[in-house]
């Protein structure tokens, strides 16, 4: 099993994402004109946009979005992007932000132009939903729906849970972790607590996360920050061998698929999730006046989790003075690097950090996983075997291995990046008149409303 997946994820990552996810983002950055950074003040003035209590907000979708992406990847994941592939890792992780944001418009614009109503009040779409209505392609789009389902109810799911397990072994010693019940007793405690979301909807998840997430991005931020500035003098040297290691060209052709390219671009692709069709999915469930509002608010999330959330994480390991610090894996390593720091507060501060960090992605994940079992099937009673069996496989998540949690999502995930990325550069033209349409009425002073027809779109269901 292990060597069939790791198989499979050498030839998607080594041969095939590394460039499509690149070379994708640049040309979108091209087209957009930077969007990404070109209209980042505009989002915050669209962030204070009001919806009816009965819609999620362009803030509560942001929040779903960001609880999904902020995450075990910013914390664990970067302390393994740099045991992996050096610290150089950290360099492609921030350039696969910056150019992926141009991806992340493109993907979350088109998903509020092919939304469809879920329900009375609520709204469902995604990649799967523009896929079939503007590609015209059931068959790609079911590819598509089944390939997110597996990725975020089982894959990143399956490893959220396993992480947040894995925080409990440096307090219960690996003896009582590995060969009793402990991780079975917390696997069917989490299935407790996040069924209650999985069967409530998405506004009981974007409630939660909308409190959750800048309360605990906030404190992460607030002590990575005292770490940096207690070691401001080692900052000029970590940037130094941040630029050199990243393009050590003798490393990386000596193996391209262990190098800090492919670490890099790999673990930053599974932290902020630019271009892989999963944002969409909350970015469909907002309420908003024009389709690129919504768009424009899912790049500063991208930004929110690699350069700022991420970084911080960087900084806190690169910062500690630890011997045979690339011998450690996963959690230890990086609980290992805040004990340092701090002591016993900063391993007790991590290991909670964690455990709710992953709580809330179990919850985010979940809300795209459901939104695409919707599109396959509206059957209320195969929806709540789903949502049954999605819970259950939290408690079948905590028990999995630290190398096979990773690198099943590494391959769900690179599956669903591989079918997106082929939809948003087909439809990337009517997301580029979407916010000429935009540009144009701001251009007016006006308040930006779309309306499909004014820019030739004729097949939306909203939007008319």
């Amino acid at each position: 099993m292990f060597d069939f997946v790791d198989t499979i994820n050498t030839f998607l990552y080594t041969y095939w994402l590394v460039f499509a996810l690149m070379l994708c983002g640049i040309y979108l950055t091209i087209r957009t004109r930077c969007i990404q950074l070109r209209f980042l003040k505009d989002v915050f003035g669209i962030l204070q946009e009001r919806s009816r209590k009965e819609h999620i907000s362009p803030f509560g979708a942001l929040m779903i979005s960001t609880a999904s992406r902020v995450g075990i990847g910013n914390i664990i994941g970067v302390s393994i992007a740099i045991a992996t592939g050096g610290v150089g890792a950290l360099f492609w992780m921030w350039l696969t932000a910056i150019i992926g944001g141009a991806s992340a418009f493109v993907e979350s614009t088109l998903a509020q132009v092919y939304k469809r109503k879920d329900g009375e009040h609520n709204y469902k779409g995604g990649p799967a939903y523009y896929i079939e209505t503007a590609l015209g392609s059931k068959a790609l789009s079911i590819t598509f729906a089944l390939s997110i389902i597996l990725c975020f109810a089982y894959g990143f799911n399956g490893l959220q849970a396993y992480t947040l397990t894995s925080s409990f072994e440096v307090f219960v010693g690996s003896e009582s972790f590995h060969h009793g019940n402990f991780t079975l007793y917390v696997g069917i405690l989490l299935s407790l607590l996040v069924a209650p979301f999985f069967f409530g909807g998405g506004k009981s998840s974007a409630a939660l996360t909308s409190i959750l997430v800048p309360v605990m991005a906030l404190g992460y931020l607030v002590i990575a920050l005292i770490v940096i500035v207690s070691n401001i003098e080692k900052l000029p040297m970590i940037f130094s061998n941040v630029l050199q290691e990243a393009f050590d060209f003798t490393a990386i052709f000596g193996g391209f698929a262990s190098s800090a390219i492919v670490i890099g671009i790999k673990r930053g692709l599974f932290s902020n999730e630019a271009g892989m069709g999963s944002a969409p999915n909350a970015a469909a469930a907002a309420h908003t006046s024009h389709p690129a509002k919504q768009g424009m608010v899912q790049t500063l999330s991208v930004f929110i989790d690699t350069l700022i959330i991420c970084s911080a994480s960087a900084f806190m390991v690169l910062c500690a003075d630890i011997e045979g610090m690339g011998e450690l894996k996963g959690m230890i390593l990086m609980q290992t690097v805040m004990q340092n720091h701090f002591g016993t507060f900063g391993l007790f501060f991590v290991s909670v950090a964690i455990v709710l960090f992953a709580f809330t992605s179990l919850i985010g994940n979940y809300f795209y996983a459901e939104a695409n079992f919707k599109f396959i099937t509206t059957n209320r009673a195969a929806l709540q075997v789903f949502r049954f069996v999605s819970a259950f496989w939290v408690l079948v998540g905590a028990q999995l291995h630290l190398s096979l949690a990773w690198d099943l999502a590494d391959l769900f995930m690179g599956l669903m990046a591989s079918v997106n990325i082929i939809a948003i550069l087909l439809l990337s033209n009517i997301a580029i008149r979407v916010l000429q349409d935009y540009e144009r009425q701001r251009k007016e002073n006006q308040n930006p409303v779309f309306k499909a027809s004014d820019v030739g779109i004729h097949n939306t269901e909203f939007w008319k």
